[in-house]
C-alpha cells in the first residue's frame, strides 16, 4: 500500500469540509459494533485482525464487525450517520481537519507511536543523514504535500523548489540515484528492492522529530457518551490483538488479512510486521511503559505548535478536543507482552 493511495485519498475527504451525505443510521443490539479501518487490509491493520481471528473482541463481550476501509468508504460520512461506531484515523492531522470542520469525534488510542512516513535514497547518492537532503530533488504525493511536508518544510529546512512530484511511479526515483522518495516504510521500500532491484536507505521521519500519532482509533461523541463500556472493551482487546500480532503468531491474522484482501502476499505481511518491528511503529517511547495504544496531551501539543507555526492551523484551535485519553495509559497488556516475550 502506497503513501498516495490511503493519505491523498483521505486527505481528499477531508478537503470536502462539513459536507456529508445522509446514511441510514445502523441498528445494533448491545454488544454489536462495527469497526471502519482507512484502507484495504494489511499488516498495518494486524493487532485488530488478530483480536478477530483469535476471538479476543468476543472475549471482552463484543460482537464485533472488522470491515476493511479503501476508496468507496468515506470515513466522516460513515461516523456522522453513525453507520460505524469506530473508524481508524491515519495522523494527527486527519483527526484536527475533522476538528476544524466541526466534526464531533474523538481519538481514544493510538496503535502507532510513529508515524509510518519515510524518505528514501540510493545507497549511493551520498545521503547519510536527513541533513544531507537539502537541494535534491524529492517525489512527494499530492497527499504527502498537504501534510508530512508541512513538517518537513517547517522544522527540516526543505523546501518547494525541491519537489517533484510522486504519482504511483517509482521509475523517476529509480532512475535518478541523487533524488528522494518520499513513502511508506511498508510499501516504497518493498516496492523499490522487488520492482526496481534498488537496496534504499530508509529515514523514518519520527525519527526526525514528527511527531504526529498515527492507527487513531476515532469514537463520535455519541458513542463515548452510550458506549463507553464497549469503547473500552475494543481498546483492550485490540491492545492484546497488537501483542499477539508483534509478539506471538500472527498466522491467524495474516489468514483473515488475506481473505479480506486477496492482493496481498505472504511476503509483504512478512515484510511489513517487521519493519513494525524493528523500528518501534507500535510498540515505543511512552506505550514501553503506558501499554500499547498510548497518547498523552504532551505529544499532541508539540505536533499542534509546530503546524501552527507552519500555519497549518489557527492558534486558536481547541486541539485537545481532538482526542481523551480515557482509555489508555493504564498499563494493560504488558503483562501479556512480558510473557509473549519469554517464549
Amino acid at each position: 500500500m502506497s503513501l498516495i493511495n490511503r493519505r491523498q485519498f483521505t486527505a481528499g475527504l477531508l478537503a470536502g469540509g462539513a459536507a456529508m451525505t445522509a446514511l441510514p443510521r445502523r441498528a445494533s443490539a448491545d454488544g454489536s459494533m462495527v469497526f471502519l479501518t482507512d484502507w484495504k487490509a494489511q499488516a498495518e491493520h494486524g493487532g485488530f485482525y488478530a483480536a478477530k481471528a483469535l476471538d479476543l473482541y468476543r472475549k471482552h463481550g463484543l460482537d464485533l464487525e472488522l470491515r476493511q476501509g479503501g476508496p468507496s468508504q468515506n470515513t466522516q460520512q460513515l461516523m456522522a450517520a453513525g453507520a460505524v461506531d469506530l473508524a481508524l484515523g491515519s495522523s494527527n492531522f486527519f483527526l484536527l481537519n475533522m476538528i476544524q470542520v466541526g466534526a464531533t469525534v474523538k481519538a481514544v488510542a493510538a496503535f502507532f507511536q510513529k508515524d509510518a512516513a519515510v524518505l528514501m535514497v540510493h545507497p549511493d547518492s551520498g545521503i547519510n543523514s536527513v541533513a544531507d537532503m537539502a537541494g535534491h530533488p524529492i517525489y512527494v504525493s499530492p497527499g504527502g504535500v498537504v501534510s508530512n511536508y508541512l513538517f518537513m518544510k517547517a522544522k527540516l529546512g526543505f523546501t518547494d523548489e525541491q519537489l517533484r512530484p510522486y504519482n504511483f511511479n517509482l521509475a523517476p526515483f529509480l532512475a535518478d540515484n541523487t533524488s528522494i522518495q518520499q513513502g511508506l516504510l511498508s510499501s516504497e521500500p518493498f516496492t523499490a528492492k522487488k520492482e526496481g532491484g534498488v537496496d534504499t536507505k530508509v529515514f523514518l521521519l519520527a525519527d526526525s522529530g514528527y511527531s504526529t500519532y498515527a492507527n487513531l482509533i476515532l469514537a463520535s461523541h455519541k458513542t463515548l457518551a452510550e458506549r463507553k463500556d464497549q469503547v473500552q472493551a475494543f481498546v483492550n482487546a485490540s491492545i492484546e490483538g497488537w501483542n499477539e500480532y508483534l509478539y506471538g503468531n500472527p498466522e491467524a491474522a495474516n489468514a483473515l488479512i488475506k481473505q479480506d484482501n486477496p492482493e496481498m502476499t505472504d511476503e509483504l505481511l512478512a515484510y511489513s510486521r517487521s519493519k513494525m518491528l524493528e523500528y518501534g511503529i507500535v510498540d515505543s517511547g511512552d506505550s514501553l511503559q503506558l501499554g500499547l495504544g498510548a497518547m498523552t496531551d504532551a505529544r499532541w501539543k508539540d505536533f499542534y505548535d509546530v503546524m501552527v507555526t507552519a500555519k497549518v492551523y489557527p492558534s486558536d484551535l481547541d486541539y485537545k478536543s481532538a482526542f481523551v485519553t480515557d482509555f489508555v495509559n493504564k498499563g494493560f497488556g504488558l503483562d501479556q507482552k512480558a510473557a509473549l516475550t519469554r517464549k
